[in-house]
């Protein structure tokens, strides 16, 4: 655990708020499916495309940050945003993150913030170099990497608890869908225990169609971190939700997932990490294959990744799917199993 001169650090604020960062990941996916348009399978968004040598995240982000004020933008590019992006419209599909927010307490650590920022749901962001794994987890890139509206959060003074409420645009929206008028709302507690064991919990309760058609969705996030080691690290998720089966139903549809993660350090910049996940999605109400048993797949994968310097990751990840029914093409064939290997270079400036 790093810990900062509390007197240091508001100096540093109040002499320098405003300070510029950078984020940049070029890759190479080869699916062994061979898709004949080059993209992985729909549910996949990030390191989505196949056989080619493509940008999944670019952004450059500036930071205000006072004892009273703070505020963020952050311009992106790349396949990632791209895909989760697509309902978006104009310039809204660049903005990886606008948000700026107000302290209300002089004795208390607690903010409001406003606009565009990354999601209180799961473990995972859309910054692969944060994150054990190269590529995202299934759970992870089916609930939202990013939201919009407004939330009070409070962190209380010795930085083991946080708690979140928010007012919420929908899920992953910056702009509500239209005809939709029912604001969606959100909660984050999250609680460290210590520098070995993290602890976290979130909610969304809202709908993601037009008022015609609303169906009330239900989702609940849990995650531990557990840091066995200075060397090894477990990550644990599990992800559920619920979905009206038509507007007014007292009878809901039902998906969950789950992920494990174990990354060891082998020194010297080197670390390795194993991930074993699973999602189920019977209805399709976020995953729709459009067969007898939906959405059922299996995941496993593992990645060896380099670390050049303080700026610098090479990661290299094998991952492979196994579904309940045959949801992959190959060859003009439908078949129940998808592999792929991927190579990054991410660097942060």
């Amino acid at each position: 655990m790093i810990i900062i001169n509390a007197m240091a650090q508001d100096s540093s604020r109040q002499n320098n708020p405003l300070s510029f960062t950078g984020y940049a990941e070029a890759y190479y996916s080869y699916d062994f499916n061979k898709p004949g348009d080059n993209n992985r399978p729909p549910f996949i968004y990030s390191h989505n495309r196949h056989n080619e040598f493509n940008i999944n995240l670019a952004f450059i982000k500036a930071n205000y940050n006072t004892d009273m004020i703070r505020a963020n933008l952050a311009l992106g590019t790349g396949t990632y945003m791209n895909a989760n992006y697509a309902a978006e419209t104009g310039t809204l599909k660049n903005i990886y993150e606008a948000n700026i927010g107000a302290r209300l307490s002089k004795k208390a650590n607690l903010w409001i913030d406003a606009g565009i920022f990354s999601s209180h749901i799961g473990f995972e962001s859309a910054m692969s170099s944060t994150c054990l794994n190269l590529s995202r987890s299934i759970i992870a890139d089916n609930s939202p990497y990013f939201e919009s509206g407004v939330k009070i959060t409070y962190t209380t003074s010795n930085n083991k608890w946080l708690l979140s409420a928010m007012a919420l645009n929908g899920w992953q929206r910056i702009e509500r869908v239209p005809g939709n008028s029912m604001m969606s709302c959100g909660t984050q507690v999250q609680y460290i225990a210590s520098d070995k064991l993290t602890f976290n919990y979130s909610t969304f309760i809202g709908t993601d169609k037009p008022d015609s058609i609303r169906q009330l969705r239900h989702f609940h996030n849990l995650y531990g971190i557990f840091h066995f080691s200075k060397k090894v690290q477990v990550i644990i998720g599990v992800d559920i939700g619920q979905e009206q089966k038509a507007k007014g139903s007292h009878d809901y549809n039902t998906w969950y997932g789950t992920a494990a993660i174990l990354q060891s350090d082998l020194g010297k910049g080197n670390t390795i990490a194993l991930r074993g996940e699973y999602y189920s999605d019977k209805k399709g109400v976020i995953i729709n294959t459009g067969t007898i048993n939906g959405f059922k797949t299996s995941g496993f994968s593992v990645n060896f990744d380099k670390k050049i310097n303080n700026v610098f990751l090479w990661r290299t990840e094998v991952k492979t799917l196994i579904s309940k029914d045959r949801i992959f093409v190959k060859d003009n064939r439908v078949v129940n199993n998808n592999t792929a290997i991927t190579t990054s270079f991410a660097i942060t400036f």
